[in-house]
């Protein structure tokens, strides 16, 4: 079986970011995506209320120049402004053709 290797974008962050980030995925190149609500506890804390909100979890798959862009694009009009973490890892994946 032949896989072929991509990478996995994952964006935790607020959830009343998820309408405009994923819309700008993908607009940056990103074929799909997954998003799921999602809590935890970080360095920021975690949400004590409802009235804060909860947060979401996007992911997608893509090819590592678009995974670059997004994560140029999150790093420069969402870290500096909301409670969102950001990382990539190396998938290997059937039907790469579902992605590129």
């Amino acid at each position: 079986m032949k896989t072929s290797e991509m990478k996995l974008v994952v964006i935790i962050t607020e959830d009343e970011l998820e309408p405009r980030l994923t819309k700008e995925i993908l607009a940056l190149g990103a074929r799909g995506y997954t998003a799921s609500r999602v809590h935890g506890e970080g360095w920021h804390g975690a949400r004590k209320s409802e009235w804060e909100g909860e947060n979401v979890r996007i992911e997608t798959i893509v090819p590592e120049p678009i995974a670059n862009s997004i994560l140029a694009h999150i790093a420069d009009r969402y870290l500096p402004h909301y409670a969102t973490v950001v990382y990539i890892q190396t998938v290997s994946i059937l039907r790469v053709e579902k992605f590129t």
